[in-house]
């Protein structure tokens, strides 16, 4: 397997804190890698350093020579002044070098520059280039390739990068976060075409199924250091307690050999005196070793919720449209006591103006909300927190209380203790809410959020810069929440661990009320389209007057005509090999010498290899019409 890049003791640091040390790993043809740690560890630093877009203190990154990379930055810088076209065609390597080649060689009368040129467009695969990306455009929900790029939102952008470098070709892509912002049919798309892809990955997600079906190796940086863990997400939950089982075994057998030791260097000097030199440095080595801090600093969302009674909302009659676009057409419905609801639907269908017109945010154009009298609002939006970036962190909490009472007033908070709940060390209090990471911003909105002991959470993309421990933590806090939960969120499986039942906003002011999670969803969707798909075949056939039959299968997944031989001539080998077979079982059966037993087990061997692969092929062609 062709080795694509070697990092080799790659170390970085900011200030005295060091994000990573003698970091050493591989990436090899056709890796799928994701990369995985907690906030604020160096996951999106590493991936620059490795880029080149960033420096570090030492090591070094080789790649393997006219390595063709790509880089999917967290938030990527576009050119306002380009339209989605321009932007995607800008800058695009070897495919723009070759389509330009090949314009130049068009207007010569050069025959062998036209013929390098045709074959520079070959290599590219640049011939259908503008065709794939409009394709792949479409797919991720962006379909004006006219519109500016000042124009578009936040994912909109996200998106556009991602078809842009993935035209590229790249035989290593390098994506941070590539998830965040796209809704969940193009996460299902991407997540398709990047398991399937030949190209080498690298990528930070903090989406778990999306890790467990694309990545077949998951690096870990913890505490300063990297673990590599062959298989997918599953796999690495396993291989990780394992490892921390082994580590907090090994810990404690040096703390037991250290006291003993300690006690021997406790003693006068000359009761050591003659000792070897070796032991006393041991020991010191040992003292080193047991100063490791296992402990995992987590979140403590240990914050419970106020009283809700048992009226919670009614929505009577809602109507909401943006001029031809209609939100909400005559909604209704009656919210329970604990009830924990999920929201999806596609990219601008309205799931955020949905909250913010139950909260009085947005005004509905019809109808009445009747909100019950004991509900408090906790609402983490979308769009994040709303303090002034120049103050600082603890300036900002300070300002909303000075004393914090939580759990029904049995528990007492300074501004500064509560933060520490959330991760916030003293010194991190001081820094300016400017200078925080995506993730530290997400702590602090969540620590805004529930110091005020909401029994009525709204959530809007709660885990797009939650790292995985943080998430698996709140998503622990919410199943135990003694209140009301509205989640919108394209992470699958944070939807499939807490909510009761989805409202599926499907356009034109139409909801879907699904009794399930979204796995349970997903299933009967898959179901209900596969249903429709058959009736509309079986109307199909009877409109133009042919037998009702089994529908035909597009023309994409119909054999030709050297695959129908195959397929025939196939069923006359199976069965003959089967009649062999057969025939060697039953001369088994009835014994023979031994020289032709060995011969005959060769053969049935043999046979029974040519069965396994013959019968996989029929049924490959099989299930082609």
């Amino acid at each position: 397997m062709a080795s694509f890049l070697q990092v080799e003791n790659l170390t970085k640091s900011y200030g005295d804190r060091i994000l990573f040390a003698d970091v050493t790993f591989g990436i090899n043809d056709g890796d799928k890698i994701g990369l995985i740690a907690k906030n604020v560890m160096g996951k999106t630093t590493l991936l620059r350093c490795i880029a080149g877009m960033e420096g570090v203190d030492s090591g070094s990154v080789t790649f393997r020579s006219d390595l063709r990379i790509s880089y999917l930055e967290q938030t990527p810088q576009l050119d306002n002044s380009l339209t989605v076209l321009e932007t995607c065609i800008a800058d695009s390597g070897d495919i723009i070098k070759a389509i330009t080649a090949y314009e130049k060689a068009l207007a010569s009368d050069d025959i062998a520059e036209l013929t390098r040129a045709t074959e520079l467009m070959d290599m590219s695969q640049a011939w259908d280039y503008e065709e794939r990306l409009k394709q792949m455009l479409s797919q991720l929900g962006i379909t004006n390739l006219t519109q500016p790029v000042s124009q578009l939102s936040g994912g909109q952008k996200k998106r556009v990068a991602l078809a842009k470098i993935i035209l590229e070709n790249p035989e290593l892509i390098i994506l941070d976060e590539p998830t965040n912002h796209l809704d969940i049919s193009s996460i299902e798309w991407l997540e398709s075409f990047l398991s399937r892809s030949k190209m080498a990955i690298l990528m930070v997600t903090h989406d778990r199924y999306f890790l467990d079906r694309v990545c077949d190796r998951i690096i870990e940086i913890d505490h300063g250091q990297i673990f590599s863990y062959e298989g997918n997400y599953n796999n690495y939950l396993r291989r990780r307690q394992e490892r921390i089982e082994a580590m907090t075994a090994e810990l404690a057998k040096v703390k037991n050999t250290l006291r003993r030791e300690q006690e021997w260097m406790n003693r006068q000097p000359q009761a050591r005196a003659g000792k070897a030199k070796f032991r006393i440095d041991a020991f010191y080595d040992l003292k080193k070793r047991a100063a490791v801090d296992l402990r995992e600093r987590n979140v403590d969302l240990s914050v419970k919720s106020a009283y809700i009674g048992s009226k919670i909302f009614e929505a009577s009659h809602i109507s909401k449209r943006f001029g031809d676009k209609v939100i909400l057409n005559d909604f209704n419905y009656v919210f329970s006591r604990y009830e924990k609801l999920g929201i999806i639907g596609s990219n601008g269908v309205g799931k955020s103006t949905f909250v913010k017109m139950l909260q009085g945010l947005v005004s509905s154009e019809e109808g009445t909300w009747d909100i019950g009298e004991t509900v408090r609002f906790g609402y983490y939006s979308q769009d994040g927190i709303s303090f002034n970036p120049e103050k600082k962190v603890i300036d900002a909490i300070t300002e909303i209380a000075e004393d914090i009472v939580v759990n029904d007033g049995t528990q007492r908070f300074s501004p500064s203790q509560f933060l520490q709940h959330f991760l916030f060390s003293p010194a991190d209090q001081q820094k300016f809410i400017a200078k925080l990471s995506g993730g530290e911003r997400s702590r602090l909105h969540l620590a805004s959020v529930l110091m005020k002991s909401p029994n009525f959470l709204i959530l809007d993309e709660p885990t797009n810069d939650l790292d995985i421990v943080t998430l698996g933590i709140l998503e622990e806090y919410l199943a135990e929440f003694k209140g009301c939960a509205i989640i919108i969120s394209h992470d699958r499986y944070f939807l499939d661990n807490i909510v009761d039942h989805l409202f599926v906003l499907e356009g034109n002011g139409i909801v879907k009320d699904f009794p399930g999670n979204y796995s349970d969803y997903r299933l009967w969707k898959a179901e209900a389209d596969e249903k429709t798909r058959l009736q509309k075949a079986a109307q199909e056939q009877a409109t133009s007057g042919k037998t009702a039959t089994k529908p035909k299968s597009s023309d994409k997944n119909r054999m030709t005509f050297k695959e129908r031989k195959e397929f025939e001539a196939l069923e006359s080998e199976i069965e003959a090999l089967n009649s062999e077979k057969n025939a060697l079982e039953a001369e088994f059966a009835a014994g023979s010498g031994v020289a032709d037993i060995q011969e005959k087990s060769q053969r049935y061997n043999e046979i029974q290899m040519l069965l396994d692969e013959k019968e996989l092929r029929w049924l490959e062609l099989s299930e082609k019409s």
